[in-house]
């Protein structure tokens, strides 16, 4: 098992509705941390597909996947091959186009906005259900992860350096990562740290309520 992997379930795959655990349980979760990310269902969204996705998305299930994703299911919803027509019922705009060009295998770029915030992510499937995140733009500012989840993002529009400081030291204690960023920007500090191992549901409800504007993918 590399560092790729944080569980042998990442290589056995999850509980899911098929067909693939690359093309539609790791597009399901390419999707849910785009929901993540965006902090809920964005009202519009383009999906970029790359490689095998852009080859094979719609045999495989990949667009319905993804949709299921923006919409926060799981990967073993029963609900996940009508999420496009869910979607469109919830009056989110979205649409799949397919791109040429050199890119890492089963990569979807996600391009989601409201009337008062666009964000982007990057994420390719890389077997089993697992997935990396490759480039997150949020607020105007470009993040590149380590690639493998866990990923917890603070969002601080008051700069408040104890802030960081509680977070820090509360992961080193918790859930230890191998690397941490600042981004300074004018409204906003935000900090990204690539956690090594996945995140007890205790934990992530204690992280939601400390910390205000704080993302776990």
């Amino acid at each position: 098992m590399t560092n790729r992997y944080k569980s042998v379930f990442d290589i056995i795959g999850p509980v899911m509705v098929g067909p693939s655990s690359s093309h539609t349980a790791g597009a399901v979760a390419i999707g849910r941390a785009g929901y993540k990310l965006f902090g809920g269902t964005p009202s519009k969204v383009t999906v970029h597909y790359y490689d095998s996705f852009a080859q094979t998305h719609r045999g495989h299930g990949t667009d319905y996947a993804i949709a299921a994703g923006i919409l926060g299911f799981d990967s073993d919803d029963l609900r996940v091959p009508k999420a496009p027509e869910i979607a469109r019922q919830r009056g989110v705009d979205l649409r799949f186009v397919e791109e040429d060009g050199p890119s890492p295998p089963n990569t979807a770029i996600l391009n989601m906005s409201n009337d008062k915030k666009k964000v982007e992510l990057a994420g390719c499937s890389i077997g089993g259900g697992a997935i990396e995140i490759r480039k997150i733009v949020l607020h105007n500012t470009e993040i590149q992860p380590a690639g493998a989840l866990p990923i917890i993002i603070l969002v601080d529009p008051h700069k408040n350096i104890r802030i960081e400081q509680e977070l820090t030291a509360l992961l080193h204690e918790k859930a230890p990562f191998s690397r941490k960023r600042i981004f300074h920007t004018k409204n906003y500090n935000i900090y990204e740290y690539d956690v090594e191992n996945y995140l007890h549901p205790d934990l992530l409800q204690e992280l939601k309520k400390k910390f205000e504007n704080i993302i776990c993918l």
